[in-house]
């Protein structure tokens, strides 16, 4: 999986699917030089693969959650810019956002802050679901086919590839940006995470987090899940570097090679450089097989090969297919 039950032992974040982060993407807009498309998928609440699964599977987005995009544009691992998003309580079946761009001080806030670009989008539902134009951005909301896609079967198995795609008929909810390049920041390489948090007790606690694809659920031990997911991609170096690199030892690598590798994907933050093709690990696009990456990543090679194609994804914003549901 790729960011999918990031919590210990299987789990959600909370126990709770909506606040599941599952993905992060960003490249350039279709046929549309000087914008870029920012994308995060949460609530993998229709995949089914759970063996303990939460008490609360909902197609709604958590009214009590922040899910946020941060941007950092000058390399010292601190958001310059943030796109962060709220919604309601569900009612007669609506449920409806709000969206905040933030710059500054206001990019580094743990509530959403900064300027109010879009305010009652519908959160979409269901095949009709449509974009909505916000100010300079295009962004829309709701229920896609979860892009992501892997023979995670085979990969528990020892690789024994079934050829069948865990995620193919799976569905997930959709935050996707459409911006121009000026809002991310004046030179064309960037850092991205995205972050999900929800209040408790009246305080603002951050439960997920990723920069880079299929990193947590595959690298940590489950003792230190949760722990990652609150934490800062600013701590990532010294915190997860020494034990990162033993992991990669025990899978075949020298001391040192295991230490270069392991600083390939810290801190957790996704470069894109806009002058560069998108393709991860520049950015990522929804047609990238990041999971067969990875697995070439933990295994220092010796799985190269295995993957599934990509499905459901459309050339046109927001690029996810329909749901399935």
């Amino acid at each position: 999986m790729s960011n999918h039950f990031s919590a210990a032992y299987l789990k959600f974040p909370g126990d709770d699917a909506r606040l599941d982060l599952t993905d992060l993407y960003a490249f350039p807009a279709s046929g549309d030089t000087g914008r870029t498309v920012l994308i995060i998928d949460v609530n993998p609440f229709a995949t089914g693969m759970s063996a303990t699964p939460p008490f609360l599977m909902s197609s709604e987005l958590h009214p009590d959650a922040v899910y946020r995009i941060n941007i950092d544009n000058d390399g010292d691992n601190q958001a310059d810019a943030a796109f962060s998003f709220v919604f309601t309580e569900t009612k007669d079946g609506r449920q409806t956002g709000t969206a905040f761009y933030a710059t500054g001080a206001d990019a580094r806030s743990a509530g959403p802050a900064g300027e109010v670009f879009a305010s009652a989008v519908p959160v979409g539902l269901d095949a009709s679901a449509q974009p909505v134009q916000a100010g300079r951005c295009r962004l829309f909301t709701g229920v896609r086919s979860d892009p992501f896609f892997a023979d995670a079967e085979g990969a528990l198995h020892g690789f024994e590839w079934t050829g069948q795609d865990a995620f193919a008929d799976k569905d997930v909810q959709c935050i996707a940006l459409e911006v121009p390049d000026d809002m991310l920041g004046p030179d064309p390489v960037i850092h991205l995470w995205a972050t999900v948090s929800v209040r408790r007790d009246g305080t603002l606690v951050q439960v997920d987090r990723g920069g880079h694809p299929t990193i947590n659920p595959f690298i940590n031990p489950d003792y230190a899940k949760d722990a990652y997911n609150a934490g800062h991609p600013s701590d990532d170096v010294a915190t997860y570097l020494q034990p990162w690199s033993k992991i990669l030892e025990g899978n075949g690598y020298s001391p040192a090679e295991a230490s270069a590798a392991a600083a390939t994907v810290l801190p957790d933050v996704l470069r894109y450089d806009r002058d560069r093709p998108a393709v991860y690990p520049n950015g990522r696009g929804l047609t990238d097989d990041v999971f067969i990456a990875r697995m070439a990543f933990l295994t220092n090679g010796k799985v190269t090969s295995g993957g599934v194609p990509p499905h459901d994804y459309l050339p046109e914003f927001p690029h996810l297919g329909p749901p399935h549901r």
